[in-house]
C-alpha cells in the first residue's frame, strides 16, 4: 500500500519571530472579541465530506489537513486552501506521435487521478492539475514513440497500463494517484488507411481463393468415389440416369427428351 511520506519538520522560529507571532496571535484573538458574533462569518468555515483544508498560519503549515466538517481559523494570521480528494477525469489533447516505424497517427487518451496527499499537492508544486495534465501529454508521447503501428493498433491495454505506472511514480511525489489511463482513439492518414484496405481486401481475397480450391479437390474425391461405387453396380449408374431425366423435366417442362436405353450404349462402347 502507498505511504505518506513524512513532512519536514517545521523549523522552530528564532524568538524575535516567536514574539510577533505571539503579538499578532494576540491581535487577533481581541479582534475577534470585539468583533464578536460578526467575527463568527470569518472564524467558522466549513469544508464537505471530498475536501481537505490545508490552514497556513504566518506562512507555516499547521499540522494535518483540516476537514471534513466544521473547524475554526483565526482570522488575518490563518489562510486556508481547500484540495478537492474526488478522482479527476481530463482527455488529453489528440498528439501527433511518429511510431517506430515511422507512421505518423494522431492519439488521445483519457486519465483518470486522485489527490491523496493534500500538503504535497499544495506545497510541493504550483498547480498540481495543470502539471499532471502536461505530464500525461508528454508521457503518452513518449510510450507511443517506442511502439510500431501494429502494436499501438493492437496493445491498447498494455499501452494504458504502461503509461498508469509511468504517471502513478511521476506524480507520487506530489500526492496524486494515477488511477487509470485508456487510450481512446488511434487516427491515421487517410493514405494509410487506404493502404491497410487494400492490404486486407488483398489477404480475404487470396483466402476465398484458397477456400475454393480446397472445396473443388474434395468435390473431385467424392465424385471420384461415387465413380466407383456406380461402377460396381450397374442397376445405380440407370437409376443416376433416370434420376438426371426426371430433374431436367421438373425445372424445364419445355425441353424434349429422348430416353436412349443403357443396353445400346454398352453396345456402342463394345
Amino acid at each position: 500500500m502507498r505511504q505518506q511520506q513524512p513532512h519536514q519538520q517545521e523549523e522552530t522560529p528564532p524568538n524575535g519571530c516567536g514574539c510577533c507571532e505571539c503579538l499578532l496571535k494576540f491581535i487577533s484573538i481581541i479582534l475577534i472579541i470585539l468583533t464578536f458574533p460578526f467575527s463568527l462569518c470569518a472564524c467558522i468555515k466549513i469544508v464537505q465530506q471530498y475536501e481537505r483544508a490545508v490552514i497556513f498560519r504566518l506562512g507555516r503549515i499547521q499540522g494535518e489537513p483540516k476537514g471534513p466538517g466544521l473547524f475554526f481559523v483565526m482570522p488575518c494570521i490563518d489562510k486556508m486552501q481547500v484540495m478537492d480528494l474526488r478522482t479527476v477525469t481530463f482527455d488529453v489533447p489528440p498528439q501527433e506521435i511518429l511510431t517506430k516505424d515511422s507512421v505518423t497517427v494522431a492519439v488521445d487518451a483519457v486519465v483518470y487521478y486522485r489527490i491523496f496527499d493534500p500538503i504535497r499537492a499544495t506545497v510541493d508544486i504550483e498547480d498540481v492539475h495543470r502539471a499532471t495534465r502536461l505530464l500525461a501529454q508528454t508521457t503518452l508521447r513518449n510510450t507511443l514513440g517506442t511502439k510500431t503501428l501494429h502494436e499501438v493498433l493492437a496493445e491498447r491495454e498494455i499501452i494504458a497500463q504502461t503509461m498508469q505506472e509511468s504517471l502513478d511514480t511521476a506524480t507520487d511525489p506530489w500526492g496524486v494517484k494515477v488511477e487509470r489511463v485508456e487510450v481512446k482513439d488511434v487516427r491515421l492518414p487517410v493514405q494509410m488507411q487506404r493502404a491497410m484496405a487494400a492490404e486486407a481486401e488483398a489477404l480475404r481475397e487470396a483466402k476465398a481463393k484458397v477456400i475454393a480450391a480446397e472445396g473443388e479437390q474434395k468435390a473431385s474425391r467424392a465424385l471420384k468415389e461415387a465413380a466407383d461405387v456406380i461402377d460396381e453396380s450397374p442397376a445405380a449408374l440407370q437409376l443416376r440416369y433416370l434420376q438426371t431425366l426426371n430433374s431436367i423435366a421438373a425445372e424445364k417442362n419445355s425441353t424434349i427428351l429422348f430416353p436412349l436405353p443403357m443396353e445400346m450404349l454398352r453396345g456402342i462402347k463394345r
